[in-house]
C-alpha cells in the first residue's frame, strides 16, 4: 500500500511537471515570464496539498523555472544548467550562514525536554486547585497550563496532545461541554506560534529581515492579550451555559494534608501562619520535628523575603545617581585663566564676545577685604556644583571625590510598593493550609517553568544575550529541569536529540527550498507581476491589509505555516515599503493570523492531534465545532492589534529605540 501510495505521488509529480514543461512550449506567445512565474506559485501549492514534501518541492520546481528562466534568453542549455546550479548552491549557502537559525535547533531541544520533565501533570493540577472558584476552572486552567507550557516549549503538537490525554478526561467526567473542552485544547496549544520563544517568529524574521529581538518583544503583549480573550470567553460560556461548564463540587476541590501538619491539628480551612507559630512554640508539636514546621514557615514566607529583597533594590536604584567624577582642573571656562593662557592652551577667545568696558576697575570701588576673599576664592578649585548640574535633590559630593548621590523616590515607586503589600496582606490573611499546600505545588510546578521562561525572554528582551545565546540558555535549563524532576536518562536525551534534529532539518531544508523558488520566482519577473497587479488597484493601506490577511487566512485552510511563511512572505514583504507599513507590525498580524493553520479545516493539525488521543464518543466534527469560536476571537485579536498597534509596538519602541 506504502509502495502505491508512493508511486501515484510519484506519477503525480511528473505529470505536474510535463504539465508546466508543455505550457512552457506551446504558450511562449502568449506568456510572459511573469506569468511562469505565477504559474510555478499555483503548481507549488497544488503538488504541496497533494502531499508531496514542501522543501524538496519548492526546490525542485524552483530549479525547473529557474532553467527555464536562463535558457529563454541567450543562454545554451549548459550554460542555463550551470548557472541554475550556481543558483542553488549560492542559496543554500547562504542559509547556512544565517546565524539566527541556530537558535531554531537550541529551542526545539528545549521544549523537548521540558516537555519530557513531566511537568504539564503537576502544572494543570496545581493551576486547576487555585483557579477552582472560578467559573469555568478547568476549561480556565487548560488555557492558562497550554499558555505557560507553549511559552516553554512552543511545540503546538506536543501540548495539545499532553493537554488531550490529561485535561479532556478530567473535564469531560467533570460533565464539560465537549465541544468547549475541544476548543480550549486546541486554541491554547496553538499560543506557542505566538508567545516567544516561538520558532515562527524566528523564521519570520529570518524571511523579511526582521530583528527576532524586536519581533519577541512586539509579540509578548498580543499573545497575553490573545489568551486573555479565551479566557474570557470561557468565563463568560461558562457564567450563560452553566451545563457546558459545571462549577467543581467540594469533593473535586479538596487538597490532602501531609500527615505531619495533620498531627498538628491542621484543618483545611485553618488559618496556617498562626497555627505554624503556635506549633513552634511547643504547644502542639509533640509528633512533629522543628525542622519541618521550620520549613513549612519558610516556604511560607518566601513571598515576604522576595518582596522585601525587590523592593530594597529597586529602592536603592530609583534613589541612586551616579555623579561625575570632578577634578580640581575641573573647572567652568576661563575661571581662573586669563586670555594670554587660554590662547596658549589653544582655546582663543571668540571674537566679538562680552569683554570688561576699559576703565571699570577705576569706576567701581573695591570693599574692605574683598580682594583678599576674591584672591581665595580664585585659588581655590571650583566646586561640583559649580560645573556639574545636579539633579533636583540630589546631594553636592566634595570636590575630588566620587560616589553616588541620592535623590527622594518617586510616587510611582510608593504606589507599587503599597499596592504590592496590598497583595501580600491579601496573600496571607487568606493563606489556609489548603491553600498553602497548592502553593506547595505551584513552587515545584509553575515557578521553575516561570524561571526559565523570564530568564530565556528577559535576556533577549532586555538586551542581556542574542537570542542564539539565549536559546543556549534555555537549552541548558531544560537539562537541569529534567534532571531536578529525575527524568534527565540516556533516553530521554537520545530522543529529544532525534527529534530536534528532525525538526531542525525540516526548517532549514524549508529555508533552501524557500531560496531556491525565490529566486526563480523573481527571475521570471513573478514578483513584479504581482506588484503591478495590487499597485493598480489603488489600495489604501487598510485595504491592503485586510486584503493580505485575507489571503493567509485563506491560505491556512490547506497549508501549515511553515509552507506560508516561506512561500508567501517573500512575496508580501516587497509591497509592505508602497503602503508604508512597518514589517514588525505585519509580522505580528502574520503571527496572529497564522493561527488559523491550526485551527481551521480541512488541514487543522491541532484538532487531528486531538482526535488521536480523545476518546472515541468525541467526533472529529465536534472538535472541529469547538474550535471555530476560538478562530472568530483570533479575528477579534487581529482587529484590536489593528486598531490599537501600541499593543504589539510599545513595548520594542521603549526598549530598542
Amino acid at each position: 500500500m506504502k509502495i502505491r501510495k508512493e508511486l501515484y505521488f510519484g506519477f503525480t509529480l511528473m505529470g505536474l511537471i510535463v504539465a508546466a514543461a508543455l505550457a512552457m512550449v506551446f504558450s511562449v506567445d502568449t506568456m510572459t515570464n511573469g506569468h511562469y512565474g505565477l504559474l510555478m506559485l499555483s503548481l507549488v501549492v497544488v503538488a504541496i496539498m497533494l502531499g508531496f514534501p514542501t522543501a524538496f518541492t519548492l526546490m525542485g520546481m524552483g530549479m525547473l523555472f529557474a532553467f527555464f528562466a536562463y535558457h529563454s534568453g541567450d543562454q545554451t542549455a549548459a550554460g542555463a544548467l550551470k548557472q541554475t546550479l550556481d543558483l542553488m548552491v549560492q542559496r543554500a549557502f547562504s542559509v547556512m550562514g544565517n546565524d539566527v537559525l541556530i537558535s531554531i535547533p537550541l529551542f526545539v531541544f528545549m521544549g523537548y525536554l521540558v516537555e519530557r520533565a513531566n511537568l504539564i501533570e503537576k502544572l494543570f493540577r496545581s493551576l486547576h486547585l487555585s483557579l477552582a472558584r472560578v467559573p469555568g476552572s478547568l476549561a480556565v486552567a487548560t488555557l492558562v497550563t497550554c499558555a505557560v507550557f507553549a511559552t516553554a516549549t512552543g511545540i503546538v503538537g506536543a501540548v495539545v496532545t499532553l493537554m488531550g490525554l490529561l485535561a479532556l478526561p478530567q473535564m469531560l467526567r467533570a460533565g464539560y461541554d465537549v465541544r468547549l473542552s475541544a476548543g480550549a485544547i486546541t486554541a491554547g496549544g496553538c499560543l506557542g506560534i505566538l508567545i516567544p520563544p516561538s520558532v515562527l517568529l524566528i523564521v519570520y524574521g529570518a524571511t523579511a529581515g526582521v530583528s527576532v529581538v524586536q519581533l519577541y518583544a512586539g509579540a509578548f503583549f498580543p499573545g497575553i492579550m490573545l489568551a486573555g480573550l479565551y479566557i474570557v470567553y470561557v468565563i463568560i460560556m461558562a457564567k450563560i451555559k452553566p451545563a457546558w461548564a459545571p462549577p467543581l463540587t467540594a469533593e473535586q476541590r479538596a487538597v490532602p494534608l501531609p500527615s505531619p501538619l495533620k498531627a498538628i491539628g491542621a484543618t483545611s480551612q485553618a488559618w496556617a501562619p498562626a497555627s505554624l507559630v503556635q506549633a513552634l512554640k511547643g504547644k502542639n508539636n509533640q509528633a512533629v520535628s522543628t525542622r519541618f514546621l521550620l520549613g513549612q514557615l519558610g516556604i511560607l514566607l518566601m513571598p515576604l523575603v522576595l518582596f522585601v529583597a525587590v523592593a530594597g533594590l529597586s529602592y536603592q536604584s530609583v534613589t541612586t545617581v551616579p555623579v561625575v567624577e570632578t577634578f580640581d582642573a575641573l573647572q567652568p571656562m576661563g575661571a581662573g585663566q586669563d586670555s594670554e593662557t587660554s590662547s596658549e592652551d589653544g582655546l582663543a577667545e571668540p571674537p566679538g564676545g562680552l569683554s570688561e568696558p576699559e576703565g571699570a576697575d577705576e569706576g567701581v570701588s573695591t570693599p574692605p577685604g574683598a580682594e583678599e576673599e576674591a584672591t581665595e576664592k580664585a585659588e581655590a578649585p571650583a566646586s561640583p556644583s559649580d560645573s556639574v548640574a545636579l539633579p533636583p535633590g540630589a546631594t553636592p559630593t566634595p570636590a575630588g571625590e566620587t560616589g553616588p548621590t541620592s535623590k527622594p523616590a518617586p510616587t510611582g515607586y510608593w504606589i507599587g510598593v503599597g499596592v504590592g503589600a496590598l497583595a501580600l496582606a491579601v496573600f496571607y490573611a487568606l493563606m489556609s493550609y489548603a491553600r498553602l499546600e497548592v502553593f506547595k505545588m505551584l513552587l515545584s510546578s509553575f515557578f521553575p517553568l516561570l524561571i526559565l521562561i523570564l530568564a530565556v525572554l528577559g535576556s533577549i528582551v532586555f538586551g542581556l544575550a542574542t537570542p542564539t545565546e539565549a536559546a543556549a540558555v534555555g537549552a541548558f535549563g531544560g537539562f537541569v529541569l529534567a534532571a531536578a524532576y529525575r527524568q534527565l536518562t540516556f533516553g530521554v536525551v537520545k530522543e529529544s536529540v532525534f527529534l530536534t534534529a528532525k525538526t531542525s532539518a525540516m526548517v532549514c531544508w524549508l529555508f533552501v527550498g524557500s531560496a531556491i523558488f525565490s529566486a526563480a520566482f523573481a527571475l521570471l519577473g513573478g514578483q513584479e507581476l504581482v506588484e503591478q497587479w495590487v499597485l493598480g488597484m489603488n489600495l489604501s493601506k487598510t485595504e491592503f491589509l485586510i486584503l493580505s490577511q485575507v489571503i493567509i487566512f485563506i491560505l491556512g485552510w490547506p497549508l501549515e505555516w511553515t509552507e506560508i511563511i516561506v512561500i508567501f512572505m517573500p512575496i508580501f514583504i516587497p509591497l509592505l515599503d508602497n503602503f508604508g507599513v512597518d514589517p514588525l507590525f505585519f509580522g505580528l498580524l502574520v503571527a496572529l493570523n497564522l493561527q488559523t493553520a491550526f485551527l481551521s479545516p480541512p488541514v487543522a493539525m491541532s484538532a487531528f492531534y486531538l482526535k488521536g488521543v480523545a476518546p472515541k464518543h468525541v467526533t472529529l466534527n465536534q472538535i472541529f465545532a469547538g474550535m471555530l469560536p476560538f478562530m472568530g476571537i483570533q479575528i477579534i485579536a487581529i482587529i484590536l492589534l489593528y486598531q490599537f498597534p501600541g499593543i504589539g509596538l510599545w513595548l520594542p519602541e521603549v526598549l530598542y529605540k
